[in-house]
């Protein structure tokens, strides 16, 4: 039997990649007016950030997204400004993250029969990212001693905030390695959110994979063999709702 749903935040529920890019604008734009002979592109500032987590794929996110940013800044000769340039990131960073339109009407729905918890390895908080009482439970990486997905640990932890047994918990995420792989090595149950058409790799192998979170109020009554759930469970609208950020 499922009693909760968990969720990854960024590419699941959070559509990451636009305010990430508007951060990044945000940030070309001051190294500009502070050195206007720098030239730095977009794409300079998405290098650094590859290489940056390259170097330390376990550290915090946060720390990730500062390293890159000190390496853009130190080839541009503006290393000094550091900390005012992050600060400068992470507020348009947030303040331009929404969820994707089909997230709030399908918690909506999924509330009713389910416990629903946040589980990222990333930088949303989701009273930042427009989500925020949507959850009975959060699970941050790097805050109480978690450690980041894949680690046991980390899902040890999201089944503790539950107060369930792995086999309970149903764990949805768009990353194959974190959400799928990870998830399933600790016990819990996985769909697989596929947004872009992309292919799992062959010895990936979630319980249900869905495109969109429309689908999914299905799939969960289905793994938790109750085909007797009234149809509003099975099914809830992708319109837009208003979004609190």
């Amino acid at each position: 039997m499922v009693t909760t749903v968990v969720f990854d935040a960024d590419e699941t529920l959070v559509d990451l990649r636009p305010a990430v890019t508007g951060g990044l604008i945000a940030v070309l734009e001051e190294m500009g007016r502070l050195n206007p002979a720098a030239r730095i592109s977009l794409a300079d500032l998405e290098s650094d950030w590859h290489l940056a987590l390259g170097a330390n794929a376990a550290a915090p996110v946060w720390e990730v997204r500062k390293a890159a940013l000190a390496r853009s800044l130190n080839r541009a000769g503006l290393g000094a400004h550091l900390d005012e340039i992050s600060a400068l990131f992470f507020a348009r960073r947030f303040a331009l993250t929404r969820p994707f339109a089909d997230t709030l009407p399908a918690l909506a729905v999924l509330r009713q029969r389910w416990t629903l918890g946040f589980a990222t390895n990333g930088n949303s908080r989701a009273e930042r990212c427009g989500l925020v009482g949507e959850f009975a439970f959060a699970v941050y990486a790097h805050c109480d001693g978690v450690p980041k997905k894949p680690a046991p640990d980390f899902y040890a932890a999201v089944c503790a905030a539950a107060g369930a047994d792995p086999a309970q918990v149903v764990h949805v995420g768009d990353n194959p390695a974190h959400d799928v792989v990870g998830a399933q090595r600790a016990g819990l149950r996985t769909v697989w959110l596929n947004r872009r058409g992309e292919r799992l790799p062959a010895n990936v192998v979630p319980d249900a994979v869905i495109t969109t979170l429309t689908e999914l109020p299905s799939v969960l009554a289905d793994l938790s063999g109750e085909a007797d759930l009234p149809p509003f469970i099975r099914q809830c609208s992708g319109g837009t709702s208003s979004i609190d950020v």
